[in-house]
């Protein structure tokens, strides 16, 4: 007689649950990754659309009407809801549009997860609230120049990204001289890719997107690493012996680089999302500046919103970004 041989229920069933229970741990992980390449799909699509449709306009600034009263209190303010349906609408696809006191009617989330995943904010309704160094800095010697207080609007696109718009009517263009970030800001995306169906946490399904200068915009969508920044680092050394700004985020991983300095103003202006209100020295950025024989730096200040640019040996905090 030939003996037969097979497996016991016992041990299918328990087969079965060890199976089971392997794809509990794995499954949400990869769903995960499958998430997140999607979402940076998309983050570079969205970017892409809206600096091409920026570009098209003649100029940033004056869209709206605002006005304040002897406390500095708005009493007319129709900046940024004017900027979507004046000039953004007439370059790029707008399915929807919702004023300063109904943005949650274009699927803006009331609050967002910031980049540590451990902290939650309620989602920022006006400039002040958005970042409160970009009016005064820290300063009050009115150096930074006019930055008006307007308050956000939002839009839905045809792709069913949900986007703030926090707009500054009073940007001014571009200059190499030493100067602060926040009057150079002529308006703000803050975007949620799939509106209230969450996780609704920067890094994931929201972001930002600023676009500098009233004239010849650049945009940028600079999407942070994370906030493990290094000890101060010059930007370049002669000797190659010593650690170096250009090479720490190359060592950190291949997809990685250093932002240039528009990407870190813009960081700058969304620093409380990205857990980055920080009193410190500054942080280097990739664009240097060459006078002569002499080449310098870009820096940007978080304290305060100032950038100026230093010989390459001073040092300074190190930033990465991905690609």
């Amino acid at each position: 007689m030939k003996k037969k041989t097979g497996f016991t229920l016992a041990e299918i069933l328990i087969t079965l649950a060890i199976i089971g229970i392997v794809a509990a741990i794995t499954l949400p992980s990869l769903l995960v990754n499958v998430n997140e390449k999607a979402w940076d799909a998309q983050k570079k699509a969205l970017h892409a659309r809206l600096a091409q449709a920026i570009g098209q306009m003649n100029t940033l600034g004056g869209y709206g009407t605002f006005e304040t009263n002897e406390e500095g209190t708005a009493t007319v303010d129709t900046a940024a809801e004017s900027f979507i349906l004046d000039a953004l609408s007439k370059v790029y696809k707008i399915n929807n549009v919702c004023g300063p006191d109904k943005l949650s009617s274009c699927g803006i989330p009331s609050k967002i997860t910031t980049l540590n995943g451990t902290s939650e904010l309620t989602f920022p309704t006006k400039m002040s609230e958005l970042n409160d160094k970009l009016l005064n800095g820290g300063r009050a010697d009115g150096e930074i120049g006019d930055m008006a207080d307007t308050k956000a609007a939002a839009f839905e696109t045809v792709n069913g990204e949900s986007i703030a718009v926090f707009y500054n009517p009073l940007c001014s263009s571009d200059t190499l001289s030493g100067h602060y970030a926040q009057n150079k800001m002529c308006v703000n995306f803050v975007y949620d890719l799939n509106g209230n169906e969450g996780p609704n946490q920067i890094g994931k399904d929201v972001g930002f997107i600023t676009a500098f200068y009233n004239k010849n915009p650049v945009v940028v969508a600079p999407i942070i690493y994370n906030t493990n920044y290094t000890s101060t680092a010059p930007l370049y050394t002669q000797t190659q012996d010593k650690i170096d700004a250009q090479t720490i985020c190359k060592s950190a991983g291949e997809d990685l680089r250093l932002p240039d300095r528009d990407e870190l103003a813009s960081l700058f202006v969304n620093a409380p999302f990205i857990n980055m209100n920080e009193n410190n020295s500054g942080f280097w950025s990739s664009t240097i500046i060459s006078s002569g024989a002499t080449i310098s730096g870009w820096r940007q200040g978080f304290n305060n919103g100032h950038r100026y640019y230093y010989g390459r040996s001073a040092l300074f905090y190190v930033l990465c970004i991905k690609r």
